[in-house]
């Protein structure tokens, strides 16, 4: 049991962070710490997962402690989350509106008070709206604090997966290849088109004209998870590409689909292709100086003969 609310807080963790200009703070940088309540949902879990059709709602709490030796009085909101630039899973800011799970959870009271070392329970309620589209959302309910004018955050990530058709989609956007002395760097992005949450597993080569030459590049690591609708930035190394004047970098993604058990679906890959140069200018220079001298060569030889005094032919002797 206690194990299980450990982990519960360390997910809690997730969204403990610092906004302003300051370094992001662990959970025990805060005298709070938040988890799930029980209930008809489960005890201990270690975040909200839920499954629900358009139109539908329900109600759930989260449980605050203060660990302190003072009364906190703190703010309580939903936000919807974002991948970070590092990978992480953030909320967004209460002074950032949100479209999905952060507009759709309303809790009970905007702010609780808590007494040293004991907790209180703050329901909320989770609505769909009927015309919602079908797929993952993410968001989180959040427990807030403004001190010196820096808000501090602890809270638990909402995973909602709204009924309908899933459809995952992902593609590779942006390919190019930039080329320089033998090595190449395979650029591209990945974007999820679909709707569902998911990581990509990815692999990368690059080529000369008709595939000759291949390359495969450095290991590529699987993306994070990606909401529906990010993207994802890739700079990879490919090392010993032959200056084929004209490259191919081909992407290939494999979609990784895990459910809430956390079983985890391989799903069909996806390929794209990109382009760049790659001139073998050692060559090329020698090759030129070497019409240079030939031009000079022709040139030269022509104005000689134009220069080169001619011949007259004699006057006939006349005959008797």
């Amino acid at each position: 049991m206690l194990t299980l609310r450990a982990a519960a807080a360390a997910a809690a963790a997730l969204f403990a962070v610092l906004t302003g200009a300051v370094p992001a703070a662990a959970q025990d940088d805060v005298p709070w710490s938040v988890a799930t309540a029980d209930g008809e949902f489960g005890s201990d879990r270690v975040n909200y997962n839920y499954t629900l059709d358009p139109g539908e709602q329900l109600t759930d709490g989260l449980v605050v402690t203060n660990n302190g030796s003072a009364p906190l009085e703190l703010a309580v909101y939903a936000a919807d989350a974002f991948t970070t630039a590092q990978g992480k899973l953030d909320l967004l800011t209460r002074d950032t509106a949100s479209t999905g799970v952060g507009a759709w959870v309303s809790p009970a009271t905007g702010s609780v008070t808590v007494q040293p070392g004991q907790s209180s329970e703050v329901s909320f309620t989770l609505a769909v709206p009927a015309g919602a589209t079908p797929g993952d959302r993410m968001g989180g309910i959040v427990t807030s604090l403004v001190q010196d004018g820096v808000e501090r955050r602890v809270g638990i990530r909402i995973r909602l997966r709204v009924g309908g058709a899933l459809a995952p989609g992902v593609s590779a956007e942006d390919v190019r290849v930039d080329y320089s002395g033998g090595d190449a760097v395979l650029t591209y992005t990945v974007h999820n088109t679909g709707n569902a949450i998911v990581a990509v597993r990815q692999s990368a080569s690059v080529s000369g004209p008709f595939g000759s030459w291949s390359r495969a590049a450095d290991p590529v690591a699987d993306t994070p998870s990606l909401l529906p609708g990010e993207k994802w930035p890739v700079s990879v190394p490919v090392h010993g590409v032959v200056p084929a004047v004209w490259l191919a970098g081909s992407v290939t993604l494999t979609p990784l689909l895990t459910d809430a058990a956390g079983s985890t679906a391989v799903l069909p890959a996806v390929a794209a292709t990109g382009n760049g140069w790659a001139v073998p200018w050692v060559p090329l220079v020698i090759v030129l100086c070497g019409l240079v001298v030939v031009v000079f060569l022709v040139r030269r030889r022509t104005r000689n003969r134009k220069g080169a005094p001619r011949e007259e032919p004699a006057d006939p002797v006349p005959t008797a």
